[in-house]
């Protein structure tokens, strides 16, 4: 069966929440699926992993979130040959508009470097995910599976 691991980071519920909709997801496409809290991420988070994704916010001004910042320093020098990635980001684009997601698109130039394959584009959410960003969701997961 194919596994699926979610990583994600929530200071305000709205990752935490695009995170179980990916869960969801994932589930209803028959994938065993494991959601993984920041502060429980580690370097061997993914290492029985088919599809590894990660959720998260941006923190500040393009900051990675702190309870993440280990797992993405040591994410790069993993090796996930014959892995599929994806990452979803929440941001608030009024607020920090030079910033918006930076955090996501950070991990998905970290993912690139550990020889897994992308299998989708970046989603980017404005703060809590509406129904559609669920389908966009869902169809990123799909993609995943696919991949």
């Amino acid at each position: 069966m194919t596994v699926a691991k979610i990583v994600f980071a929530s200071a305000t519920g709205n990752t935490e929440g695009i995170s179980e909709i990916l869960e969801d997801a994932f589930k209803a496409l028959d994938v065993d699926v494991e959601r993984i809290e920041a502060d429980d991420a580690d370097e061997d988070s993914f290492e029985d992993a088919d599809i590894c994704v990660v959720a998260t916010y941006t923190d500040g001004d393009g900051e990675i979130p702190f309870d993440l910042e280990d797992f993405f320093d040591e994410l790069s020098e993993q090796e996930l040959e014959g892995k599929v990635f994806g990452v979803v980001g929440s941001g608030d684009s009024e607020l920090y508009p030079d910033y918006f997601c930076q955090a996501a698109i950070d991990f998905d130039e970290a993912f690139a470097k550990t020889g897994a394959k992308k299998g989708a584009e970046v989603v980017k959410i404005e703060n809590a995910a509406d129904d559609e960003d669920e389908e966009v969701l869902k169809a990123f997961v799909k993609a995943l599976t696919e991949a």
